[in-house]
């Protein structure tokens, strides 16, 4: 069903990789038994190839380790997932893609979430063939859209979601796929569907990550998968409260979002012409 996956939807696949890998470490920062079921054929290879951008044998390393940043991302909205489901006025998750995450099945839930997956339906009808008869931990509900089409929210009110109670959203290794136009225009429809209190997570990079010669070795592996990188900001709380979101944005390797796991300097936000991300989340005013 592999070859079903557009480029971008296999990007899923790698993620499940780096959460496999991740997962047979003794210093694991989460446990995923899933992943080794989700990457599929292509995610090993996918893996090796960002594995050889990333640490290469003839040169310097210049690039971010990506297994240390997936690590830590997932990680971060893990933990922030579960303290947003602790509240017990905040009765929906969305996730929004799904791709091949699985924490409706590792993590417990409180009984009074409802958990929404969208994606695409080659994308649903891949992980639910690979997961067989594993039992979420919570009250899953599948959508499946495109989130660039015309009238996705009609499929998710027709699931059970609530636009008048809050809810939680996750934008996780989306955002950087798409032009500047489609992220705010996301942003917008997620925001039109969040009551006040609703909250917001995402991962995003700079401007300058798009650009920097040292990210060359990186860029070039996904723009060769047909995915490349379109889109970074420097001012991701600005992009936020454009649409009515109270956000902060947190590097990795900051107190926040480290875990002893990122190796690399982190530049403050003055500094100029570095590579960045940031995991930035927010609520709803």
């Amino acid at each position: 069903m592999t070859e079903l996956l557009n480029p971008v939807e296999r990007t899923a696949l790698l993620t499940a990789a780096l959460r496999a890998a991740e997962s047979a470490r003794e210093d694991r920062l989460y446990d995923d038994p899933y992943a080794a079921l989700l990457v599929g054929e292509t995610g090993p290879e996918l893996l090796a190839e960002v594995r050889a951008a990333t640490f290469p044998p003839d040169r310097p390393k210049t690039l971010p380790s990506t297994p240390d940043y997936n690590a830590i991302r997932t990680r971060f909205l893990d933990d922030y997932l579960q303290r947003a489901a602790a509240d017990e006025g905040m009765t929906q998750i969305v996730l929004a893609p799904a791709g091949m995450d699985s924490r409706a099945y590792r993590l417990d839930w409180p009984a009074h979430i409802r958990y929404f997956e969208l994606d695409r339906p080659a994308v649903l009808a891949f992980k639910e063939d690979r997961l067989g008869e594993a039992e979420p931990r919570v009250d899953r509900r599948a959508v499946a859209v495109d989130l660039t089409d015309d009238h996705w929210e009609e499929s998710l009110l027709a699931a059970g979601y609530d636009p008048a109670l809050p809810s939680t959203w996750l934008l996780e290794g989306l955002l950087y796929y798409l032009p500047e136009a489609d992220i705010e225009r996301l942003l917008a429809r997620v925001a039109a569907l969040s009551a006040p209190g609703s909250r917001i997570a995402a991962d995003m990079v700079n401007e300058a990550a798009l650009t920097l010669p040292q990210m060359k070795g990186l860029l070039d592996v996904f723009a060769r998968w047909g995915c490349p990188w379109v889109s970074g900001t420097d001012e991701p709380e600005a992009l936020f409260a454009r649409h009515g979101y109270a956000a902060e944005a947190v590097q990795p390797g900051e107190p926040q979002a480290s875990y002893g796991r990122w190796p690399d300097p982190v530049p403050e936000r003055h500094v100029k012409d570095v590579r960045r991300v940031f995991f930035v989340h927010g609520q709803r005013r």
